[in-house]
């Protein structure tokens, strides 16, 4: 199978297809993520940083940044030839986000990087997602000048709910990346059960 093409004799088969979104912070390794794990050359929205915008382009801890995503990185993972996964990268900085209700619709639900030297940075993205009720994972990026610290650790300074997952991950790694977003899907999956369950009781 050939995506968006059968094999000789066989019906053509219409993917379902999911859509997961990457949030977080400035600088947190959302377009690494997205180009780590995509089948595609990824879509990146990136521009140079400029002086103009230092005033609102905070890039304490990340210095070595040149480079933002102002719209969204868009990458893809066919799972089967019936299920193709989109993702969805956002911008990180407060000017972009009216783009995130647009990248939000019918989104299966989302990634959270967070970065623990600057754990604030993904408050904003958490809230996000919890006011409307969209399934998330926390991602924390393992940066390696970054201090490691326990899951639990990181979930008791986000004041997260006890059944969101948070997971230890390298955004440049394919497979380190591929374990949060099953952990994403198997989290949206648990939702809709739950959701369910309370309707019919």
């Amino acid at each position: 199978m050939i995506f968006g093409r059968s094999e000789r004799g066989k019906p053509p088969v219409e993917p379902v297809t999911l859509k997961i979104l990457v949030a977080g912070g400035f600088g947190v390794g959302k377009t690494t993520l997205v180009g780590a794990v995509s089948e595609i050359k990824p879509l990146r929205t990136e521009e140079l940083l400029t002086e103009a915008g230092r005033p609102v382009d905070d890039t304490s801890g990340v210095e070595g940044k040149h480079t933002t995503t102002v719209a969204m990185d868009f990458g893809r993972i066919t799972l089967r030839e019936d299920l193709v996964l989109y993702l969805f990268g956002t911008p990180g900085q407060d000017r972009f986000w009216f783009l995130w209700d647009e990248l939000a619709t019918g989104s299966l639900g989302a990634v959270v990087l967070a970065d623990t030297r600057r754990l604030e940075d993904c408050f904003a993205a958490v809230d996000y997602f919890e006011r409307r009720s969209i399934p998330f994972v926390v991602g924390v990026n393992c940066f390696e000048d970054a201090a490691r610290y326990p899951a639990d650790t990181v979930r008791q300074a986000l004041d997260l709910d006890p059944e969101v997952p948070v997971v230890l991950c390298d955004a440049r790694d394919r497979e380190s990346v591929k374990e949060v977003l099953i952990g994403v899907v198997q989290h949206a999956m648990a939702s809709a059960s739950g959701r369910r369950q309370a309707l019919t009781t």
